[in-house]
């Protein structure tokens, strides 16, 4: 080698190591998800702080204006303890834009002027601002519907909304980030934008890549908002929302801006305004506080029993050339049966079923399907009864099998029923769907497993969804499979019309609802649970829940129907008591081809060339490589 080769290739390490030095000491910007994001330098926040969401209303066409007055408000929340502020969609613009000249005068880059101006508030208060804008990409000239990060030393990041609704789709392009996240001294920090709500995939995007924070500027009727609880309990992540509380060229916002806990506990919520008589149009500001000790969590660790090999579905776009969708409604008559059930002991179990059975088909002669708990005969499996499972366990032909077919064939009913499966040397935590002439329609076996389940059994390996000819496409759930929204997203592109969910819940995942009950035109049950119905309106699929009471662990009930929309008057959730046993019996029609929102349209607006970080199994730096090179 000569001298000079060695020089150089001696000046080579030595710039290396000062790069790697500088990267890790936080010195040199680090992209985690687009060009424009960046890691905050600092020291680490660890005592609670304080957040504000900003319930604030613009004035349409008057930036300069909205910009003066959010400025104005940020500053106040600022002065009153908040770390972290945010403000709705669009908020320095409004929103109810015709086409791209209309909004061509109010938009900006980002960063630009109108970033420079909150940046200033900003580092003078050593604080963070989130809130909604509308972009101009100064390569491209196109236009989005964005919302910025700013901190304490100025700019962080952006984030463009992936999901629109169709007002904006006249005059902005499709969110082309995916969904970055920012590190920051208080957390990590993800932004979505109204309609992403609607779509779990959004926010999973942000808790795979270990999101704390949300922020989520929106303008929303009723939908978005009420999707956050599920968001945030599926995430493990805090979720801070601005909406708005006024009309605008006849759109009504209904306010209600919230801060949502990881559990999915409400700590703050503005008033509400369901109509445009009741309109708030003075900004309010609520506060609540964050716990960074709740940035772990069980929710968040959940994340860590995904399993990404099942989800390739969630990639696929074949809407609106499907051969494989229902094309005829047909109206259900369903039973969920919620007991507690005689422990291990089969005889006496098919003894409650046969009477519990007989008292729905005495109620509704119309009955068509039925819907039992998790391993139906025996009663919930735990490690303490691991010796007696192998005993109790049997093929799909077995004992369990005969049962429930004489049992269908005598009602003229079909029924989905879980059993222990045994096949071979392994066992497995099953449900079958066995029609009205006894025969078998369909077998799945639980695919996330829960500790109990692992002590004994092997993880199914597929979501399927099952054809029949007097109901429809049906997909099955068990207990903890409904906790990992992909689920219900699989059986959604593989176009199930229901969803059964036979389960053995204690409280272990989801939760009571905590939206606003004004929120909903037809109210949910007092003990609806969350993830239950995050099912049922995320997969637009109705979905039936059978769950235990009593035993010792204090099964919880709350079988029923859950529906695709009582937001806004279609149907109506029935729910059963949480500690009564009894049977539980809903009607409806599977198909909802002219609601304003439905299966067929929510696979035809999903924007899945983003999706793709959440079926591979990888670090969050080779998720955004691949994003970029599906961008």
């Amino acid at each position: 080698m000569s001298k000079k080769a060695l020089n150089i290739t001696v000046l080579s390490i030595v710039a290396a190591v000062f790069v790697i030095f500088f990267y890790q000491s936080g010195s040199i910007k680090q992209a985690t998800g687009s060009q424009d994001t960046k890691t905050e330098r600092g020291e680490m926040q660890t005592s609670p702080f304080k957040v504000a969401t900003l319930q604030f209303n613009p004035t349409l066409n008057e930036r300069k204006k909205n910009v003066k007055e959010l400025s104005r408000v940020a500053e106040k929340a600022f002065e009153n303890g908040a770390k972290l502020v945010v403000a709705p969609e669009m908020a320095t613009t409004g929103y109810m834009y015709e086409d791209r000249e209309a909004i061509e005068p109010f938009v900006d880059t980002i960063p630009g002027k109108t970033t420079a101006t909150f940046a200033k508030i900003a580092k003078e208060n050593h604080g963070y601002i989130v809130f909604g804008m509308a972009e101009v990409d100064e390569k491209t000239g196109l236009y989005y519907n964005s919302a910025v990060l700013i901190g304490p030393d100025g700019y962080i990041g952006k984030y463009r909304k992936t999901q629109m609704w169709e007002t904006e789709m006249h005059w902005a392009a499709w969110g082309d980030m995916g969904v970055p996240v920012f590190d920051t001294v208080i957390g990590k920090i993800a932004i979505n934008i109204c309609m992403d709500s609607a779509y779990f995939e959004t926010a999973r995007l942000a808790g795979i890549k270990g999101a704390d924070i949300m922020a989520f500027p929106t303008n929303s009727s009723a939908q978005t908002i009420s999707a956050l609880p599920a968001r945030a309990q599926q995430n493990g992540m805090y979720i801070v929302s601005a909406n708005r509380s006024n009309t605008e060229k006849g759109f009504h916002m209904i306010g209600g801006s919230a801060v949502w806990s990881p559990t999915g506990e409400k700590l703050a919520e503005a008033p509400i305004a369901m109509t445009k008589e009741e309109a708030i149009e003075e900004t309010v500001i609520e506060y609540a506080e964050i716990d960074l000790k709740q940035y772990e969590n069980e929710n968040k660790e959940r994340l860590e029993r995904r399993r990404p090999e099942l989800y390739k579905e969630l990639m696929h776009k074949v809407a609106p050339w499907n051969s494989t969708k229902t094309t005829t409604s047909h109206h259900v008559n369903v039973a969920a049966l919620q007991y507690e059930p005689v422990a291990l002991d089969k005889a006496k179990n098919m003894e409650k079923v046969s009477h519990l059975i007989e008292q729905a088909t005495r109620e509704n002669q119309s009955l068509d399907l039925v819907v039992l708990p998790e391993t139906s005969l025996i009663g919930p499996v735990d490690k303490k009864s691991k010796k007696d499972i192998r005993s109790l366990a049997e093929t799909e032909q077995g004992q369990t099998k005969k049962f429930m077919a004489d049992l269908a064939t005598a009602n003229d009913i079909a029924i989905v029923y879980g059993f222990v499966e045994k096949e071979e040397n392994k066992l497995y935590n099953s449900a079958m769907l066995i029609d009205k002439n006894g025969n078998k329609a369909g077998k799945y076996r639980k695919t996330h497993l829960n500790e109990s389940d692992k002590a004994w059994a092997e993880a199914g390996a597929k979501l399927p969804v099952f054809e029949t000819e007097d109901l429809g496409r049906i997909g099955i759930l068990i207990g903890e499979d409904a906790a990992f929204p992909e689920t219900a997203g699989v059986l959604a592109v593989n176009r199930a019309d229901m969803i059964a969910i036979p389960s053995a819940w204690h409280g272990q995942y989801g939760g009571k609802m905590e939206i606003n009950r004004a929120i909903s035109k037809n109210p949910y049950p007092d003990n609806a649970m969350v993830t239950w119905d995050a099912v049922a309106i995320g997969a637009q699929a109705y979905t039936v829940v059978a769950n235990f009471i009593g035993t010792d662990k204090d099964y919880l009930g709350g079988s029923g129907l859950y529906t695709l929309d009582p937001l806004y008057g279609l149907d109506q959730p029935v729910v059963a008591s949480m500690g009564e046993e009894e049977v539980i019996t809903a009607e409806f029609d599977t198909l909802q081809s002219d609601r304003w929102f439905n299966q067929e349209k929510l696979l035809q607006s999903r924007q899945t060339p983003y999706f793709k970080p959440l079926i591979i199994e990888s670090s969050s730096q080779e998720s955004n490589s691949d994003l970029d090179e599906a961008a």
